[in-house]
């Protein structure tokens, strides 16, 4: 029996008198210049298996490092055994994976970056991989802090969840903005209620209900100081901890410095793993994993227990105290004197602070948290369904508009307040501070500027700004003289103003990634060689023995990316489906055992 080949659409026919459902007799081979050509090209060399072999240590990348050079190999005596350049292996190259953590970029370095984030944040939690094992006694919470409201948005909210997987919740949500007592429109005239019941992938969730309310100005200056607010929260708890300490009679441990000088520091301190994860409206907000740990007087680098008399609830009501209490004011700013007030989200409503527990069988336990970290450490901005690289004068216009879209107000509040103001000669007031983009506003006295010798009346010469900003875009603000706290806003302008890390830690918390790392070059090297009586292990030159044959690279950039589209097609299709066969097993198992690995609810 035949199966029927009728389109879906219709098409053009391609012989005389053969219809669109008839079936083919022959069916033409790619193009050479098409990347199934060039796949099938490449499929048909002779030397096929040994170019997988020459790339699988970089298959799965979309855009590996190509490198080129010389290998040499020496004995373990230095005598030079052969020497081989890169032009006689395959390609004439040797491929390294990118090793970049965003998913929508290369999503096998992605995925190695997100389950070495797992490890690195589990043994802060349990032990292992070099971090003692009594971690496992000290107390610990699940901490999220968001954002506060800049303006009504579209939401999705879930009273009571009935499912047992998040990922395919079903349950139903509650009206979006339900107001009988509206007061009406807003100023521009927009209903300031939405009674929908929002689906997950509404496109409408986090857009704001009327966006010439929105504050974008303040949105983007939270993204900016997010993280120096995460900073004075956990700060905040620090002290109070030591004061509870204090009042509690346990004594404080006293260290020496610098040789004479001692001092007496709290018995107790924090050690966190934290994640950021932008919200569907593009604001940042924080999950931390938070450890109670003591102090040794003899090595503060060591990891002890807390001493007794502190315990999780006091950590509790210490960090829900920092959190509701901890603000400040950002630096002045042209726009806003006074700068604008930073502050965590309502605590009724944002604040969630979860003990963990270890025994696998809790409400929080060390696994989920882990894994729930893990999966925004591989993220950025996708939600907000805006993603490009860094934006420039010469593509602003592609992604900002003072007028159009939330995302792209966003990008142009960022541009406009991170305008890096500069210091103008002025001949009768001396010194006068550039403060917008355009040089206007009240006329002054006709002046000469000292360095262009353009005769202007505005208090900035436009010709000297246009000729100093377009250095002063796009160039960091760490630098050795006191910059302007917001020029960073234009540099991290396609992050929404977000210029941290999506996943930091303490330096006690846990082990680093370049530890683990190491660790994997170690296992795959020993994995891979080949021992035999005639030669020795070949290893690098921080792995030396008695019976060593070292391997010496000298190699230098090539460029990126894979040969042709073909190689690109062959290394990444076998990947990908590789990725979607584990996704696909590990979340029906996880259905089937009615477990939630990575999904945890938290308060709107």
């Amino acid at each position: 029996m035949s199966t029927s080949t009728l389109d879906l659409a219709p098409r053009e026919q391609t012989a005389r008198g053969t219809g669109s459902n008839a079936e083919p007799s022959w069916t033409p081979p790619p193009a050479a210049s098409s990347a199934l050509g060039q796949a099938v090209a490449r499929a048909a060399r002779p030397d096929y298996f040994g170019w997988l072999s020459h790339v699988q240590a970089a298959a799965g990348c979309t855009r590996p490092i190509r490198l080129s050079g010389t290998l040499d190999r020496y004995d373990s005596s230095g005598t030079l055994l052969d020497s081989r350049h890169t032009d006689a292996l395959p390609d004439k190259a040797i491929y390294k994976a990118c090793g970049n953590r965003r998913g929508t970029v290369c999503p096998s370095c992605a995925r190695t970056y997100q389950r070495d984030a797992y490890q690195l944040l589990r043994a802060g939690l349990v032990g292992g991989k070099g971090v003692p094992e009594t971690v496992s006694r000290h107390p610990a919470v699940f901490v999220t802090l968001t954002a506060p409201g800049f303006g009504a948005v579209h939401t999705r909210h879930v009273r009571a969840h009935s499912c047992a997987d998040r990922r395919r919740c079903d349950c139903r949500p509650e009206p979006c903005h339900a107001r009988r007592d509206s007061p009406g429109p807003c100023s521009h005239g927009l209903p300031v209620v939405c009674w929908a019941r929002h689906t997950s992938d509404d496109p409408a969730l986090g857009q704001p209900l009327c966006l010439a309310c929105y504050d974008h100005d303040h949105h983007v200056v939270f993204n900016c100081f997010a993280a120096e607010l995460w900073h004075r929260t956990k700060q905040t708890a620090e002290r109070a901890l030591a004061k509870l300490c204090r009042a509690r009679g346990i004594p404080f441990i006293e260290v020496c410095t610098d040789g004479k000088r001692v001092r007496r520091i709290p018995p107790v301190r924090l050690s966190h793993g934290k994640a950021a994860e932008m919200q569907r409206r593009g604001a940042i907000h924080f999950h931390a994993l938070i450890r109670l740990d003591g102090v040794d007087g003899d090595n503060l680098d060591a990891v002890i227990p807390p001493p007794t008399g502190i315990g999780v609830a006091d950590l509790v009501d210490a960090l829900d105290d920092a959190a509701r209490t901890t603000t400040f004011d950002t630096p002045e700013h042209a726009d806003r004197a006074e700068g604008w007030p930073m502050r965590w989200g309502d605590p009724d409503k944002g604040l969630d602070i979860r003990p963990i527990t270890l025994t696998g069988n809790g409400q929080v336990t060390d696994g989920m948290v882990a894994g729930y970290l893990a999966k925004y450490a591989t993220k950025s901005t996708e939600a907000t369904g805006h993603n490009s690289t860094r934006i420039t004068a010469d593509t602003l216009d592609q992604h900002a508009d003072p007028h159009g879209s939330h995302t792209a107000r966003l990008i142009a509040a960022c541009w406009r307040l991170g305008h890096q103001p500069d210091d103008q000669p002025h001949r009768r007031t001396g010194l006068l501070r550039a403060s917008t983009g355009h040089p206007q506003g009240t006329f002054i006295e006709p002046w000469d500027s000292p360095e262009c010798g353009g005769h202007t009346r505005y208090r900035v010469c436009p010709q000297c700004v246009a000729e100093r900003q377009a250095s002063l875009d796009t160039k960091p603000a760490h630098t050795t003289t006191p910059t302007n706290p917001y020029a960073r806003l234009r540099r991290w302008a396609h992050m929404l103003g977000y210029g941290g890390h999506f996943l930091t830690k303490a330096r006690r918390y846990s082990v680093t990634f370049r530890l683990l790392r190491e660790t994997r070059v170690v296992f795959r090297r020993h994995q891979d060689q080949t021992l035999t009586e005639d030669s020795g292990a070949v290893q690098a030159a921080d792995h030396l023995g008695d019976e060593t044959t070292l391997i010496v690279g000298t190699l230098t950039f090539a460029g990126t990316g894979w040969h042709t589209n073909g190689d690109a097609l062959l290394a990444n299709t076998a990947a990908a489906m590789a990725r979607a066969r584990h996704d696909t097993g590990r979340e029906e198992r996880a259905h089937e055992i009615g477990t939630t690995t990575t999904a945890i609810p938290v308060a709107a």
